[in-house]
């Protein structure tokens, strides 16, 4: 009897997760899938997938060769538009919104090459999402499905009831069909889900697979309240005597801000010129320069202050002479006693006349205990491209210390400050200098109403979460809820951030580099 070798009849088919050296054969092979080379991701888009969330991304090989794929991420499907489209649920392809304590594994493609479309390799792919769902114990599967044969019924039918009519099986639809078939349920249409899918003319059906191993906790995953306490100084330019003065008149609001368990206390641009009214130097140019000489002292107080109290300082400005040339500095002193600066970007007509302050020149995004936050003094807080280049770094919360000399300077400031919040979804927080200082030019007179500010929405409420009263010294404390902000860039009545033109300006993001 002849021995029949059965090597050369293997063929091995393995459902296994996508590998960077994957990513341009599932391309090539999804282009030939959708028929369709502007539906399928690109290279960015899959490595930014691989990078954030590895374990959702499956591919079946059969005898070495990619023959179908999927991409998923982790979201809380109830924060979206009910009407949402797959960029807003993928970020835009790249899942930067995947969010691990999210409940619904949500399905961003499936695709199978079409010369194996008769060997169960999309069941394989749902089957492989199944088992992701399972694996981190999520409620459902929930993805955005295609009705490529909707275009030949278009004229006669509206989406919802073709829909309605493939569920009774009087129509075909050869991926709706095959998804109910796999047990996945039709909740409602999306319009313009996907732009570039021309035979469903842009709809798509949310479909649904409940996972009948999910148990509820007791406490839901996801963050209900993520309060950051603020306070912001209404600072009073007193006469002083000495450093140790103005320290102590600092340290005071640090120690009132901490007792009441802030995370964050921020002092007005340029408080530091409080110093002059003891240094005896009258000459505009010079006195800026005296008071940079006290750099190492404001430093090694503040950073102090910080670690001491256990509290972010955003501490106002200070004057800081680099090269021998001026620059109006915000500090950021964290309570874990790292240090971070932000030069100012706009110098005002007055600050270069004066004072021959110079510019700085990068928006900086710093990662804090409290999220991310931004520091714009004063006049940058009235040009709306730096909040947006801070916001698309993912700034959530923006400090504007500030110095006016009048109410109209101060309007200017908080007008400003609330549009950046209305604007970008985010909350903005002013503080500025009251009191003067007879002998200090642009000190000599100040006008304030400093205040914390937000989105005018259900859930954020009506923009002003504390304010000062007008020119007086005092404290403005309020929570800023950054989880209620990250809902309303998803759910608002209005979503600003979301619905910019990008065909019509262009918005410049500069890379992060706190």
């Amino acid at each position: 009897m002849t021995k029949v070798e059965h090597a050369g009849y293997e063929k091995e088919i393995v459902v296994c997760p996508i590998q960077p050296e994957d990513i341009d054969e599932i391309i090539e092979m999804a282009k030939i899938g959708f028929a369709n080379p502007e539906i399928p991701f690109q290279r960015k888009h899959y490595e930014s997938h691989l990078r954030i969330f590895p374990e959702g991304q499956v591919c079946i090989k059969f005898d070495g060769k990619i023959v179908g794929s999927c991409s998923s991420l982790i979201v809380n499907v109830d924060e979206y538009n009910e009407k949402h489209t797959i960029d807003e649920i993928t970020d835009d392809g790249f899942i930067r919104n995947h969010n691990p304590d999210g409940v619904n594994l949500y399905g961003t493609d499936v695709v199978v090459h079409p010369e194996y479309r008769n060997m169960k390799i999309g069941r394989r792919l749902y089957e492989a999402r199944r088992q992701i769902c399972k694996k981190f114990h999520l409620k459902s599967i929930v993805f955005g499905g295609r009705i490529p044969n909707y275009h030949k019924y278009a004229e006669q039918i509206s989406p919802e009831e073709y829909v309605y009519q493939v569920i009774k099986k009087n129509m075909y639809d050869p991926v709706l069909t095959f998804q109910l078939i796999n047990g996945f349920t039709f909740k409602r249409i999306l319009p313009n889900y996907l732009p570039d899918d021309h035979a469903s003319l842009k709809y798509a059906t949310l479909m649904e697979w409940k996972n009948p191993e999910y148990v509820p906790k007791v406490t839901e995953k996801y963050k209900r309240a993520l309060p950051v306490r603020i306070a912001a100084v209404q600072y009073s330019l007193k006469e002083i005597q000495s450093f140790k003065a103005f320290a102590a008149q600092s340290e005071y609001y640090v120690d009132a801000s901490s007792k009441i368990r802030s995370d964050f206390v921020m002092f007005p641009e340029s408080f530091t010129m409080q110093l002059l009214a003891f240094l005896g130097e009258t000459v505009p140019s010079k006195q800026v320069r005296k008071v940079a000489e006290f750099t190492e002292d404001y430093l090694e107080v503040f950073s102090g202050m910080a670690i001491r109290y256990s509290i972010n300082i955003i501490a106002g400005s200070h004057f800081v002479e680099e090269n021998g040339s001026l620059y109006n500095v915000a500090y950021l002193f964290h309570r874990n006693g790292t240090i971070d600066k932000q030069y100012k970007l706009h110098i005002s007509p007055d600050e270069r006349k004066w004072w021959g302050t110079q510019a700085g020149d990068e928006v900086k995004v710093f990662d804090t205990d409290c999220g991310k936050v931004s520091i714009l003094m004063g006049y940058d807080i009235q040009f709306p491209e730096l909040s947006r280049i801070a916001v698309d770094q993912g700034a959530q919360l923006i400090f504007s210390p500030f110095t006016a000399q009048d109410k109209q300077g101060d309007l200017r400031i908080r007008c400003c400050a609330q549009a950046r919040a209305i604007e970008n979804q985010v909350a903005t927080v002013t503080a500025g200098t009251v009191g003067n200082l007879t002998q200090v030019y642009h000190m000599n007179t100040n006008y304030a109403q400093s205040g914390i500010f937000t989105p005018i929405d259900y859930g954020v409420g009506d923009g002003v979460i504390g304010e000062a009263a007008a020119n007086i010294e005092m404290m403005v404390v309020g929570e800023v809820d950054l989880e209620a902000l990250r809902r309303n860039r998803l759910v608002g009545t209005v979503q600003p951030l979301n619905d910019r033109r990008h065909d019509m300006y262009h918005v410049h993001v500069v890379t992060n580099q706190s």
